[in-house]
């Protein structure tokens, strides 16, 4: 019998025996490679991936992978988000989407699935990026109304606060952003606040002489930032439209939500072609310490502004700001300092 050459097959040899599957994750398929009996469970199973059940999550994976957003990505993205759509697929694929309507419920599952990358923690990460991506394509799309992973943390951390955009890097991304989008990320550039807390933002925020918001990762971790109405802020502000009671909207003139915001600000890179570049929209609280401590703020109240320690502050002035500009402003506050006595 002649050798059936069938792409996505998975093999697996156990206790003397060979199983194979029509893909990972897929059914088995009886007899013999090649065999008519084969054949005809291996072009069921295909068909009925291909036309999914209604109503359950992998239509909404098919879904994604048909969006403008998953075929905007690049080669080498795409690889690896399809590997990883795969996976979910074999893990939550037959559960209908409804489930995922209900946080308390579905998110220990979620969590109990992300569990078995413990040892992987990066792995971990990236697996549940790719999932909670599919699940903000349905809240998107009006069939969720949030998506249950927002505030889950991640569990590889890595020490991000020496990363910042330079003036060119948010110079490319925004030349490939709506100006609302722009809005967004001269906001960060210049507040440190995070995206969560972005899309929080309202105009009753802004006092006289300072930005007042209770911000932070989670509700137990809620504190005051107050952040100072230095020039460049203040000329900012002017420039933004007020549309709603937040001051970041989307181009149709709504208050943003942090899953929008954050598809957006990822299509956005991938528009600009930065999607390689290892620049999170977090790290622009980095960019926004330089700024502060171009305004004249000293080292410990950018520290309590970002929630950083003060060495951490220091190390980033000294390595972005840059020497001459450090002694230079060094010399500038002396000055101000001697005309005030």
């Amino acid at each position: 019998m002649a050798r059936v050459e069938l792409k996505g097959l998975h093999t697996v040899n156990a206790k003397g025996r060979t199983y194979v599957y029509a893909w990972r994750g897929g059914p088995a398929l009886p007899g013999v490679p090649g065999s008519s009996e084969f054949m005809a469970a291996y072009n069921e199973a295909i068909a009925e991936r291909a036309v999914p059940e209604k109503g359950r999550f992998r239509t909404a994976i098919a879904s994604y992978k048909a969006s403008d957003a998953y075929k905007a990505l690049c080669p080498s993205t795409k690889k690896q988000w399809s590997r990883w759509l795969d996976i979910i697929d074999a893990h939550f694929g037959e559960l209908k989407i409804a489930q995922f309507a209900r946080t308390t419920a579905i998110r220990p599952i979620i969590l109990k699935w992300r569990s078995t990358y413990a040892d992987r923690p990066r792995a971990a990460d990236y697996g549940m990026q790719v999932l909670s991506r599919v699940i903000s394509h349905l809240v998107q799309s009006g069939e969720l109304a949030e998506n249950p992973l927002t505030g889950v943390q991640r569990i590889y951390s890595v020490d991000r606060s020496e990363i910042i955009w330079t003036d060119d890097n948010l110079a490319t991304i925004k030349a490939a952003s709506s100006d609302e989008l722009g809005f967004a990320f001269d906001l960060a550039a210049h507040t440190g606040l995070r995206l969560g807390d972005l899309v929080h933002l309202s105009w009753s925020n802004i006092r006289e002489h300072e930005i007042v918001i209770s911000t932070g990762k989670g509700r137990r971790k809620k504190r005051q930032a107050f952040i100072p109405l230095y020039d460049e802020l203040i000329q900012l502000l002017a420039r933004i439209p007020k549309r709603a009671t937040t001051v970041l909207t989307s181009t149709r003139k709504r208050p943003r939500t942090a899953d929008g915001l954050g598809t957006s600000i990822h299509d956005a890179k991938v528009a600009a072609g930065m999607s390689e570049l290892d620049l999170h929209f977090h790290d622009l609280r980095g960019t926004a310490a330089t700024k502060f401590y171009l305004a004249g703020l000293d080292d410990r109240v950018i520290a309590e502004i970002l929630g950083w320690e003060e060495d951490a502050v220091r190390h980033i002035i000294r390595r972005y700001v840059g020497r001459s500009a450090a002694t230079m402003d060094a010399i500038r506050r002396l000055n101000q300092a001697k005309a005030g006595t």
